[in-house]
């Protein structure tokens, strides 16, 4: 009985409700999109990104890139960075209640600050024996602060839709393994000796990370009032 008990309370923890159902099914499906094998989709994707090389190999920029990655640095991801994932954090930022627009610039500033220090962390180890935390923590410390602000409007009064809390979690893991890719290669830890293996690991993130938000946000919107 104490165990019925116990497998009750937690399917009302978790499914009690449309909002809550809503929430960890959205976890679920991300957890379960990280797990599945996916031999064949990174098949694909890398004859595509094959492909793709082959047909920017003779321009000059894609050489300028090559040298960059050679050298372990890419400003193009940090730029492109800096832009999509503060866009993203001021889209969860009004999901849950945050209007004001001095607040929502700030936090884009702050969340564009935290991707130019993950820029300067490249840029700065270029020229050190060993690698140089300081614009990491400082990075860390920047985008904090957005999800802190986010976290307390959750928490207050704000009552925003049930779908915001569940992509409001998902998103915050995903902006996290961001470092954590980071942290492995500066380590070089495994795989992540390659500096490449690393880049194709940021490539998925931000496949996967945008294309998560995009979801939740459109089913959200579908949910019955």
């Amino acid at each position: 009985m104490a165990l019925r008990q116990r497998i009750a309370w937690l399917w009302r923890l978790f499914f009690g409700d449309s909002a809550r159902a809503f929430g960890s099914v959205s976890v679920i499906f991300l957890v379960s999109l990280a797990i599945a094998p996916a031999k064949d989709h990174f098949s694909e994707w890398r004859h595509y990104q094959k492909q793709y090389l082959k047909l920017v190999a003779g321009r000059a920029d894609a050489l300028t890139l090559q040298r960059h990655l050679e050298r372990g640095i890419n400003p193009a991801r940090w730029i492109e960075y800096s832009l999509s994932s503060a866009l993203m954090i001021v889209v969860i930022a009004m999901l849950a209640g945050i209007y004001d627009i001095a607040s929502l610039l700030l936090i884009f500033a702050l969340n564009a600050t935290m991707i130019l220090f993950g820029w300067l962390m490249e840029l700065h180890n270029q020229k050190t024996p060993r690698t140089n935390w300081t614009a990491y923590w400082f990075g860390c410390f920047a985008g904090a602060v957005p999800w802190i602000a986010v976290a307390v409007y959750l928490a207050g009064d704000a009552a925003p839709p049930g779908f915001v809390y569940g992509f409001f979690a998902s998103i915050f893991v995903f902006f996290n393994v961001f470092a954590v890719n980071m942290l492995l290669q500066y380590r070089k830890v495994g795989r992540w000796r390659d500096y490449l293996y690393g880049e194709r690991v940021y490539m998925l993130l931000s496949l996967f990370a945008k294309s998560a938000l995009a979801w939740q946000v459109f089913a959200g919107t579908l949910q019955p009032a």
